[in-house]
């Protein structure tokens, strides 16, 4: 089956535990090869994580974590980001500073830039980490579960600062979770895998009940909320 996913689209992938989710992630990025087919990157098929077109993609890994007692600003932290296109032994100039401050004011971080990243809430340390992703001037930003192991009010503020980002900054953005209901009224695309993909659209195509039991199993009751599909799981693992 052969996916695509334009400029500018923002996708959502769901699928139960170890269905592949972050596989797909560390293969655009290059840290691994497919183990068939292709994969294209900006039309490259190159697998190389130092290709480039590599240094285009921002990523939020899923486990992202600087120890509370390191001592490191939140301005350093994102700073890390210009690595990518500095190079590990060239100075940042004054205008990757600005770069690094322009991300921090995107995310609402600026008047914390100076202070320790071990002092924020979990929110706030994910806001400074998306941060370090967007000062690369990413064109495609890959997010690893960005919202787990947050409040619900949390979520939801983060979730709002992403689609604007993906607006704002027109990036076409790829967004890894396990909360369906979380994911799918802000999604283009939903991308439903297990191993395999069962299913790719808009999500009030996709999320169907044949299609939910063939991943999750028949646990599970498909209703409407505000005319958007919304799925019940029994078994409140797969919904977090």
């Amino acid at each position: 089956m052969t996916i695509q996913i334009s400029e500018g689209e923002f996708v959502g992938i769901i699928g139960p535990n170890g269905s592949g989710k972050t596989t797909c992630l560390k293969a655009i990025l290059g840290l691994i090869a497919p183990s068939a087919g292709s994969l294209h990157v900006f039309d490259c098929a190159c697998e190389k994580l130092r290709c480039e077109h590599r240094a285009k993609i921002g990523y939020l890994p899923q486990k992202d974590r600087v120890e509370p007692d390191y001592p490191i600003t939140n301005f350093e932290v994102v700073m890390m980001g210009r690595y990518g296109a500095l190079g590990l032994f060239n100075r940042p100039s004054k205008k990757d500073r600005e770069i690094a401050m322009e991300s921090l004011r995107a995310v609402g971080m600026e008047r914390f830039h100076n202070q320790p990243f071990g002092s924020l809430s979990g929110g706030q340390q994910r806001r400074v980490l998306i941060a370090r992703a967007i000062t690369q001037q990413p064109k495609i930003l890959l997010l690893d579960e960005p919202t787990t192991g947050l409040d619900t009010t949390t979520q939801g503020h983060l979730l709002d600062l992403i689609q604007s980002l993906h607006q704002g900054f027109q990036l076409t953005i790829v967004f890894v979770t396990h909360d369906i209901n979380l994911i799918s009224p802000v999604c283009n695309t939903l991308l439903i895998l297990k191993t395999k993909v069962y299913g790719k659209g808009p999500p009030v195509q996709v999320l169907t009940q044949d299609i939910l039991t063939q991943v999750y199993g028949k646990e599970l009751i498909l209703v409407e909320r505000e005319n958007r599909p919304y799925v019940i799981f029994n078994d409140t693992h797969h919904t977090g």
